[in-house]
């Protein structure tokens, strides 16, 4: 059997955090959803999962420490039994001695003196709950989503993604009340082509001709729930913030206010003029030229 502590890459010494940190980095590395290049990816995450779960869980990692890979059979060392001398019957395994086998602190002894039923829960662990990554569309994070996941032991789950997720959320999954049936979905949005996301917050630009710029105009602006109308005033200039409130994203869970979205108008100069629309261009700067001399100021 592998050692746990050389699956996940640490010291026997590490601490909870060293532990934890490892096994993220691993279970990211070798999840079966995210490394379908390698064969054995998903045999190499049940193995870390199972190093984890040990490690990860004090009373669990203790046996292990002063059992090695007969920690499961702990208990077996503490079993009162029939014996030649009528007290008490241990199991010594792969040639560890007998100090060995009962440890540093003599709590062979101890637990076996102090009492005879084992308290809630003894000699009992919970696996980790494993991660399931999944990636969405930010028009699904905005409305909600689905996803199958198969799950650890071979079933196959339908999962809503609640609205309102952002980048890297988990979101916690309870199937059953069955210990260690539990887990995370892990979520990853797509970038958009038309948004930006920060927060509950949108941003998107639009395109201004040059002439709505300068006279004014209602554009149409998207949202993830289609095109509003957009109010223009005249004398807009290029970079122009508008916000539009409740239009970003909602509130994960409902709890909270939606964000807005923020539009940047970009005023586009034509480049497919006719002759005559040239010659208007021509006018406007030779009034613009007039105004500026009549006035002693430079043409803005």
């Amino acid at each position: 059997m592998s050692n746990y502590y050389q699956v996940l890459g640490v010291a026997k010494d590490a601490s909870d955090k060293d532990i934890r940190q490892a096994y993220r980095k691993l279970a990211r590395q070798y999840h079966p959803d995210v490394n379908k290049s390698e064969a054995a990816a998903e045999d190499r995450f049940k193995e870390i999962n199972e190093a984890y779960s040990v490690l990860s869980d004090e009373e669990s990692r203790e046996k292990y420490d002063r059992y090695g890979d007969n920690w499961r059979h702990a208990d077996q060392y503490n079993q009162p039994g029939p014996s030649s001398n009528g007290g008490v019957r241990w199991t010594v395994r792969d040639g560890d001695d007998v100090f060995s086998a009962f440890g540093e602190r003599g709590s062979f002894f101890e637990d076996y003196f102090s009492t005879t039923t084992p308290s809630p829960g003894r000699g009992a662990w919970r696996s980790p709950p494993t991660e399931h990554h999944v990636e969405v569309t930010l028009e699904e994070a905005f409305h909600s989503a689905a996803r199958t996941v198969r799950t650890s032991d071979g079933r196959t789950l339908e999962v809503k993604i609640p609205a309102g997720v952002e980048n890297g959320s988990r979101v916690h999954v309870s199937p059953s009340d069955a210990p260690g049936s539990d887990f995370y979905l892990v979520v990853s949005i797509r970038d958009h082509p038309k948004f930006k996301r920060e927060g509950r917050n949108l941003y998107t630009e639009v395109e201004l001709p040059l002439d709505d710029a300068v006279l004014g105009a209602e554009i149409l602006a998207p949202t993830l729930t289609g095109q509003v109308a957009l109010t223009v005033p005249p004398n807009t200039p290029n970079e122009r913030r508008f916000r539009l409130s409740g239009k970003g994203m909602p509130a994960l869970s409902g709890q909270g206010l939606p964000g807005d979205l923020y539009v940047t108008v970009k005023v586009r100069v034509p480049t497919d003029l006719t002759d005559e629309e040239i010659e208007l261009f021509r006018k406007l700067r030779d009034l613009r030229l007039e105004r500026s001399a009549f006035n002693g100021t430079a043409a803005a």
